[in-house]
C-alpha cells in the first residue's frame, strides 16, 4: 500500500464571490441546501437573515427559542442557520480554556458539513455574514476535517483474495466518501473580498489536509505503517519538493551513531527502526535564522514489549506512533505553505515487539549522549527512541544548529488520568517557550496544560547499575518521564507535549473516529506567531 496525502475538499469543490445584499426567496430558482453563518450578530440583524428564508411566524418563533444553530425544511430545500453570540465573562483560569473564535467555527463546520451530508444535496450555498479571518478559517478548517474518511479495502498482494473474477486490484482506498458536493461560497460584511477570502481558504485547506495526514497515518494499520514503509513514505512525498531534503538513518548508521536505546526498542521486530530527518530550508530565509527543531515519537505499535501490554490496553497501540505523525503531518504543511522559516523535523520510528530479540528489563543500555540506562520496563519505550533522536536535534551545529526543540508524543497514560483525552501536558524547561505553546494551543482550539517538573523525583532514577532507570514505579508518572527526556537535551530550550492522539468518537470536526491529528494545529499557531 502507497501511503498518500488525503484528498481536499476544498481544493477543488468550492467557489467564491462576494455580495452586498442577500438573495430573496422569490428571486432565487431551483432546490438547493443553503447555510447562513452570522458572527456575533445583534438581535436585528439575526432576525433579518432569517426573514430571507422564513415566514414571519416562523421567524418568531426562531427569536423566542434563541439558538445559536436552527434547521429548516423549506420546498427550495435545507437552510441552515447558524450565529456565535459574544462570550460573557467572567472565564476561569484566565479564559486559557475557552474556545477561540477559530475553535468554534471550526467544530460548527465540521458539524454543518455532517448536516448538509445527512441532506444528499450537491449544491450548497453558504453565505457568511460578518465573520472575521479566523472565523473563516476555522469554517473552512473544520469543513475539510470533516470531509475525512478512511476505509481500506486492500493492503497487500493477497488482500483481493476472493474477489470477483476481473475485480480491480487496489493499493488504498480511502476518501471523503461518495458525496463531494459543490459549495459555492459568499460572503457580506467584513471579509467581503474573493480575494482576502482565497487567501483563508489556501490557509485552511493546507492546514485541514496536514491535520488529516496525521489522522490518517495514525489510522492506518500498524502492517502497514512501520518505521521501514513510513521512511520510505517521506522520501517519496518529499522528493523534489523545494527546500526540503530527507535523510533516512537505517539500523547500520543507527548503531554507528551509538543510538543504542532507539536500537533496543526495535531489537524484537522483523521490521527495524529507522530515523527519518526532513530538512526544511526555504529560499529567502534569514541566514540568522535558527532552525525550530521538531521531534515526533514513533512506535509503529507498541505490544510493550517483554513487560506486555494487557490485551484492552493492546487494541489502539496502532497510534503510539501519533508524535511522529504529527511532525510527518508539519513538515508538509511547512512545504505546502512555504513557511518562510527553517525547521528540522525528525521522526523516531520502532516497533516494539515481543521476540527473543527483545530488549529485557534489567538490561543496560548506553544512549548517544553517553548516559547509560537500566530498563525498568520495556513498555516505557517512547522516552528511550526519544532520547536518542533528542540528541540528535539538539547537538546539530553552525546554521543547523536549533534555536529550540519540541517533541510530540504519546508518551504516558497518566497524562490521560490527569488531563483527560482533549488536553495535552506540557511540560517545558523554558517559560517564554512554555507561555507561547499554551497560547498557541488555545488560539488554535488544541487544550494544553502547562505540567510542573519537580527536579526532586528525579532521585527516583537512581540505580545500582547505570546512571539511571528508564522508569519508575508509583505516581506522577507523567511528570517523570517528561523529567527523563530532559537529561537528552542538553540544555536546550524545549518542550514536550504528551498527547492522546486519539478520538474515541466522531465529534464536531472530527466527523471520523480514530486518529485526531493532535499537535498539528498547535504547532502550526505557535510558528505562524514566529513570523
Amino acid at each position: 500500500m502507497k501511503i498518500q496525502i488525503p484528498r481536499s475538499l476544498l481544493a477543488a469543490n468550492v467557489q467564491l464571490s462576494s455580495a452586498s445584499a442577500r438573495t430573496s426567496r422569490k428571486e432565487e430558482g431551483g432546490v438547493s441546501a443553503k447555510v447562513y453563518v452570522m458572527n456575533k450578530p445583534t438581535p436585528k440583524q439575526w432576525a433579518e437573515a432569517l426573514s430571507v428564508e422564513l415566514e414571519g411566524w416562523q421567524v418568531t418563533t426562531a427569536v423566542v427559542a434563541n439558538k445559536d444553530l436552527l434547521t429548516s425544511s423549506t420546498p427550495r430545500g435545507p437552510r441552515f442557520f447558524l450565529r456565535r453570540l459574544p462570550l460573557k465573562g467572567p472565564f476561569s483560569h484566565g479564559g486559557k480554556l475557552e474556545d477561540s473564535t477559530k475553535a468554534w467555527f471550526r467544530e460548527q463546520g465540521g458539524a454543518l458539513f455532517n448536516l448538509l451530508k445527512a441532506s444528499t444535496h450537491d449544491e450548497i450555498e453558504l453565505i457568511g455574514h460578518g465573520l472575521d479571518d479566523e472565523a473563516w478559517t476555522g469554517l473552512f478548517l473544520g469543513m475539510e476535517m470533516a470531509a475525512y474518511q478512511f476505509k481500506a479495502e486492500a493492503f497487500s498482494g493477497n488482500a483481493n483474495a476472493g474477489a470477483k473474477k476481473g475485480a480491480k486490484k487496489t493499493d488504498e482506498v480511502w476518501s471523503m466518501g461518495s458525496w463531494s458536493p459543490r459549495i459555492r461560497v459568499q460572503a457580506q460584511g467584513a471579509g467581503a473580498k474573493p480575494a482576502k477570502l482565497a487567501a483563508l481558504l489556501a490557509r485552511a485547506r493546507a492546514l485541514g489536509t496536514a491535520t488529516n495526514f496525521a489522522r490518517h497515518l495514525v489510522n492506518l494499520p500498524p502492517n502497514v505503517a512501520n518505521p521501514v514503509t513510513l521512511a520510505k513514505a517521506a522520501t517519496e512525498i518529499f522528493a523534489g519538493r523545494p527546500g526540503v531534503k530527507v535523510e533516512v538513518w537505517d539500523e547500520k548508521r543507527l548503531a554507528s551513531e551509538n543510538m543504542n536505546l532507539h536500537l533496543g526498542v526495535g531489537a524484537g521486530s522483523p521490521t527495524p527502526p529507522r530515523m527519518v530527518h526532513i530538512k526544511y530550508r526555504p529560499t529567502g530565509a534569514k541566514k540568522t535564522a535558527r532552525p525550530v527543531a521538531l521531534v515526533g515519537k514513533g512506535v509503529t505499535f507498541d505490544t510493550g514489549g517483554v513487560d506486555i501490554k494487557p490485551s484492552a490496553g493492546m487494541r489502539l497501540m496502532k497510534k503510539d506512533m501519533g508524535g511522529s505523525a504529527a511532525v510527518f503531518a508539519l513538515a508538509w504543511w511547512a512545504s505546502e505553505t512555504r513557511h518562510p522559516q527553517p525547521l528540522d523535523f525528525y521522526l523516531a520510528l520502532a516497533e516494539n515487539s515481543v521476540d527473543g530479540a527483545s530488549f529485557r528489563p534489567s538490561d543496560v543500555l548506553v544512549s548517544r549522549n553517553g548516559k547509560s540506562v537500566e530498563i525498568h520496563n520495556t513498555d516505557a519505550e517512547g522516552r528511550l527512541v526519544l532520547a536518542d533522536v533528542l540528541d540528535v536535534a539538539v547537538t546539530k551545529t553552525g546554521a543547523d544548529e536549533p534555536e529550540l526543540v519540541i517533541d510530540l508524543a504519546t508518551l504516558t497514560g497518566a497524562i490521560k488520568v490527569a488531563l483527560g483525552a482533549e488536553i495535552a501536558g506540557l511540560f517545558s524547561n523554558d517559560d517564554r517557550l512554555s507561555s507561547a505553546l499554551e497560547k498557541a494551543g488555545t488560539d488554535a482550539g488544541e487544550l494544553s496544560w502547562r505540567m510542573p517538573m519537580l527536579s526532586r523525583y528525579t532521585a527516583t532514577f537512581a540505580s545500582p547499575f547505570a546512571d539511571m532507570v528508564n522508569a519508575v514505579d508509583g505516581f506522577g508518572g507523567a511528570i517523570t518521564a517528561a523529567l527523563f527526556l530532559e537529561r537528552f537535551v542538553r540544555n536546550k530550550p524545549w518542550a514536550h507535549l504528551d498527547i492522546y492522539g486519539w478520538n474515541d468518537k466522531a465529534t464536531g470536526a472530527l466527523g471520523f473516529a480514530g486518529g485526531n491529528g493532535q499537535g498539528v494545529q498547535t504547532i502550526v499557531s505557535f510558528l505562524e506567531n514566529r513570523r
